[in-house]
């Protein structure tokens, strides 16, 4: 007798195969400027599903190594990568996915959707990037924060045109060491002291979790000799990663590269700075974490962009799979228990889409033409998909690697790794309590719960042309959170107020999301009228939606 080998064909094309992608692209672009992004969206597609794809493979079986001596004994702290590492590299830089935005070109055609188009190119090229999407997250926070107009114009052109270069051979990548064991995300604590020495500005400290610590450079935070505590007066420094010829540069040193429960392909490490060269990102006599926030944002959306976009594909493979595996007779595919669950999957996916391509227009707007009512709402819509996108995430990818049963817990499918990479969404640039709490802040800070909140209001009007139920569901919830915004405006430190700021911020969120897919159904998407009302009945009312998302799977996904 044969033995049985199970057919499992890749999924199709991510570009042509997303419906949501393509219609959302359409209604924010315009059939103009989605037609102009098209070219550039169709080549990434072909090279994420041909070359990238094998890439993705080989440099998760071959993850980076630390070389800290040359055969001779001397110290060289260099981190081996796989060339399948190097080919996701080139790819990012040759289809401009951290470049887009700043290119005159692409503000020339897009202006402030630029960074719809970028959010486009990172939703196909970050799922099966091995976690490259890591290092193009932080290239892109680098070059925002170098854009600034206070940042030394000598430092910005010696590394800003590297940053958003579309050369492979030119473009650079960054780190981000801010974090230090004994504080994680409590800033304040930071021990890493900037002292100026014969005119130039040293680090001297120890940096816990370096991600990317292969790049080329890297924004750390110190604490500028003869500052105070606190987290206010830390400074963003740009620290030259290399010297000039190519070796760890003088008084950086690798202690180890941290052995993770997923990214692994992703060359994260324990970095101590010796009086280590470093460039200050703005005057770091004024307190500098509000300028070091800038990075912070970018990497958030970008982090909310992998979590959405990882779920789309953890989706199209379950899918693929379903339609090949065959279960009491039948194809797996028609069973509608499973059609239950993967429509319910696919509900929450866009969701998580609406939340991410929100938060990337929202920036844009902030960057192109300084929107204030952008730049507000954007203050809590940062943090709120961040968390959203990234709990949905790792429960979305349990359920992906349950959809394969044995084979989805077998190391060599690849189909662990969803599972794996995703856990560290919901903590990288802060857990779901740290943003939880940033929510509230910002709600009491900066006002940003009138533009969530007339958002929310907005979305009800437009409902009730689709579905009173509907309507009567976001309108029940911006009721609860506009009288829970009261209190926490009122007193945002009383403990109730901090005990329930998960609940609160996860509420808004959902909201948010349940509006945002309501604003896209008005164009006559079906997926999103769908998807609008389903995941209303599933995150506002918490309904069993499996009898509907069976029915629909077809439409959503």
């Amino acid at each position: 007798m044969d033995r049985f080998v199970q057919a499992v064909p890749p999924p199709a094309d991510p570009y042509t195969a997303d419906p949501l992608l393509r219609s959302w692209l359409d209604r924010v672009l315009g059939p103009a400027g989605h037609a102009a992004a098209k070219a550039r969206l169709t080549a990434l597609a072909a090279d994420v599903v041909g070359p990238l794809r094998a890439a993705h493979t080989d440099a998760e079986t071959n993850p980076p190594n630390l070389i800290r001596y040359d055969p001779w004994g001397a110290r060289v702290d260099r981190i081996q990568t796989s060339a399948g590492w190097e080919r996701l590299r080139a790819a990012a830089a040759s289809h401009a996915v951290v470049a887009l935005p700043y290119l005159p070109e692409a503000r020339a055609t897009w202006g402030a959707a630029a960074r719809v188009v970028q959010h486009a190119l990172l939703h196909l090229y970050g799922p099966e990037s091995a976690t490259f999407s890591c290092p193009v997250a932080m290239a892109d926070g680098a070059a925002a924060l170098l854009s600034r107009p206070e940042v030394d114009p000598a430092v910005r052109d010696a590394w800003l045109p590297r940053l958003v270069s579309t050369d492979p051979g030119v473009a650079v990548t960054s780190g981000q060491w801010m974090t230090e064991s004994q504080g994680g995300s409590d800033l304040s604590r930071s021990s890493t002291v900037a002292t100026l020495v014969d005119g130039e500005w040293r680090l001297r400290g120890e940096k816990w979790f370096c991600s990317a610590a292969d790049s080329a450079m890297a924004v750390a935070l110190a604490r500028p000799e003869g500052a105070g505590p606190g987290s206010r007066v830390l400074a963003p420094f740009l620290v030259p990663r290399y010297d000039a010829a190519g070796a760890t540069a003088p008084g950086v040193r690798v202690h180890r590269l941290k052995d993770k429960l997923g990214t692994r392909a992703l060359p994260t490490a324990e970095i101590g700075l010796r009086d280590a060269l470093a460039y200050p990102l703005g005057d770091p006599t004024r307190p500098g974490l509000a300028r070091a926030m800038t990075l912070v944002v970018v990497t958030r959306l970008h982090n909310a962009a992998a979590a959405a976009a990882g779920m789309r594909r953890g989706l199209a493979y379950a899918l693929a799979f379903a339609a090949h595996r065959t279960v009491a007779g039948g194809p797996l595919a028609g069973s509608p228990l499973h059609r239950a669950t993967l429509g319910t999957l696919a509900v929450d996916a866009a969701g998580a889409y609406a939340l991410a391509a929100h938060a990337f227009a929202l920036l844009g707007r902030v960057e192109v033409g300084a929107d204030p009512i952008a730049t507000a709402e954007l203050r809590i819509v940062a943090p709120l998909a961040k968390l959203v996108t990234g709990r949905l995430a790792v429960a979305s990818a349990s359920e992906y690697v349950e959809s394969f049963g044995g084979a989805g817990y077998v190391e060599d499918t690849g189909v662990p790794r969803l599972l794996r990479d995703a856990q560290v969404l919901p903590i990288w640039e802060g857990t779901t309590n740290v943003l939880a709490l940033d929510a509230i802040r910002a709600t009491v800070r900066d006002d940003a719960a009138t533009p969530l909140l007339a958002r929310l209001d907005a979305a009800q009007v437009i409902a009730r042309g689709m579905s009173p139920a509907l309507a009567e569901q976001l309108a029940t919830a911006t009721a609860t959170i506009r009288a829970d915004l009261a209190e926490a405006s009122a007193d945002p430190t009383a403990a109730p107020v901090v005990a329930g700021a998960r609940g609160l911020a996860l509420r808004m969120g959902h909201a948010l999301a349940a509006a945002l897919l309501v604003e896209h159904a008005i164009t006559g998407d079906e997926q999103a009228e769908v998807a609008a009302r389903l995941w209303a009945r599933r995150w506002l009312r918490h309904d069993d939606i499996s009898v509907d998302a069976h029915q629909h799977l077809d439409v959503l996904a």
